[in-house]
């Protein structure tokens, strides 16, 4: 037998049916995190040889991965405490209303709103931005004719699409990915960057001109709401001490009390000035990877400190406070079930010894790969086809994350194999996994879109597809070139 040829052992088996299981579930739109606990007991049982070890294993296993995924967790708290902040004192209003008068057609106020939301979910992330770019931008969408199914899927598209798969900035999706691939964060960006900008520009393109006459179609007219749900510029009807109603025009500050008023504008012009000078900083210095991540997320929480203290005064202790809870309680709710499914696919690496406290293997899916290269020889181009795949049937969950840890164990299987680029191959399984799971495709994933623009998630699913699957398709073009 060749010195290179691996022996696989019982613990190597109960691993990859336990990877064959979670796809499974994930395909049937199963919660994934049971079958993780179940497998993670039986690895340890039969790592130590004991009841007792499998139990302490499921934990011991969770917190290794807990301390994985802290750095980004922490991340995604404090952006969203700022978000939460800007939002509660009216900033994140202002920072938006100057995109409102460029939106003169509707060809253009589909471009705005989709570029607006692929900006500031870069650094707030989707889920924050799709509340504060529709309740301001919407009613401006509509007022020059652009259709609210047409709103959302450029709103969708760019948002949980486009900026939630690429992470550029927040780096959530490329740190999960690369800790289950055994890379950084950095080499996935890199090497993969050019997948993220070509799955970008073809599936907006695409989308754009797909659906061209339904975009430049619609009926101008003007929308009304209530008072208090009105945004800048929008026409507004009150009612007088006559009991009359008169229509006027919103200033920019509607709807943001008084004495908070300046404290709004000087967070609205402090926040991206801040994030600017970490980027002039980030370039200049070539500043990368965890160093990087800490000044974005330094800075997040500086800004909301000083936003708050400036609108609060003696009452923002409790303030800073509350936005911190909640940006934790947030970033928890995602990655509860992501550090589960972690905690698995880490035994399948580096982490397995760690956590078993004794020497077994030098990581699972390394000896698997070792034999596929040495019994079953797997091509480049089939390796990136079966990643992508694995992304997308791990999406269908709705969830773009809980499928992260799988396709980056799966890269680091396959480059090992076939000799390949584990970056680019962790890349392409990341943007398949996200938009299909993060909410472009899968109807319960496009919610959150859908209530704000008041659409049919079925019908916004269907509009996305192609557009979507042409960029995956331009993605497995441009990567077997760059593999």
């Amino acid at each position: 037998m060749p010195e290179t040829a691996v022996l696989l052992t019982p613990i190597h088996f109960v691993y990859l049916v336990g990877v064959i299981a979670i796809l499974s579930v994930m395909i049937l739109r199963i919660e994934t995190p049971p079958v993780c606990v179940l497998f993670l007991f039986l690895m340890g049982f039969l790592g130590l040889g004991t009841v007792s070890g499998g139990i302490q294993t499921v934990f011991s296993a969770i917190i290794y991965a807990a301390r994985e995924f802290m750095e980004v967790i922490a991340t995604i708290a404090l952006v969203a405490a700022l978000s939460k902040c800007l939002t509660d004192l009216g900033s994140s209003r202002l920072l938006m209303a100057p995109m409102a008068g460029i939106m003169k057609t509707p060809t253009m106020a589909w471009w705005v709103l989709g570029l607006s939301m692929f900006l500031f979910s870069l650094f707030l992330w989707p889920s924050p931005s799709v509340a504060l770019v529709g309740a301001i931008l919407l009613p401006f969408a509509g007022k020059v004719g652009l259709s609210p199914l047409m709103a959302a899927m450029a709103m969708n598209l760019f948002g949980h699409g486009m900026a939630l798969s690429y992470d550029l900035v927040v780096q959530g999706a490329p740190s999960v990915s690369a800790k289950a691939a055994g890379i950084s964060a950095q080499d996935i960006l890199q090497e993969g960057g050019p997948l993220f900008l070509v799955m970008g520009a073809v599936t907006a393109m695409a989308a754009f001109f797909l659906y061209k006459k339904e975009i430049t179609e619609g009926k101008s007219g003007q929308i009304y709401c209530d008072e208090e749900m009105a945004d800048p510029g929008v026409l507004i009807k009150r009612k007088t001490e006559s009991g009359e109603k008169k229509t006027i025009r919103c200033s920019y500050f509607h709807g943001i009390e008084q004495e908070k008023r300046r404290a709004a504008l000087a967070a609205a012009f402090l926040t991206p000035l801040a994030f600017l000078a970490d980027i002039v900083f980030l370039t200049v210095c070539d500043v990368k990877g965890s160093d990087a991540t800490s000044l974005v997320s330094g800075t997040a929480l500086l800004v909301m400190c000083i936003s708050s203290a400036a609108a609060y005064g003696r009452n923002s202790f409790g303030k800073i406070t509350g936005y911190v809870t909640d940006g934790f309680l947030f970033a928890i709710q995602i990655f509860a079930p992501v550090i589960v499914i972690g905690a698995f696919f880490f035994l399948g690496g580096g982490g397995l010894n760690t956590v078993l406290g004794k020497e077994i293997s030098s990581g699972l899916m390394n000896d698997w790969a070792l034999w596929l290269a040495e019994y079953a020889p797997v091509n480049r181009y089939g390796s990136l086809l079966i990643q992508m795949l694995a992304g997308g049937l791990t999406g269908l969950d709705g969830s773009g994350f809980s499928g992260l840890p799988l396709t980056g164990a799966l890269a680091r299987t396959f480059g090992t194999a076939s000799g390949t680029s584990i970056p680019v191959l962790a890349a392409a399984g990341q943007i398949t996994a996200v938009f299909t799971g993060g909410g472009t495709i899968i109807p319960w994933g496009l919610i959150p879109v859908a209530a704000i623009c008041n659409v049919d998630p079925l019908k916004l699913a269907g509009k996305n597809l192609k557009p979507v699957l042409i960029g995956f398709a331009a993605v497995f073009l441009v990567g077997c070139v760059l593999l």
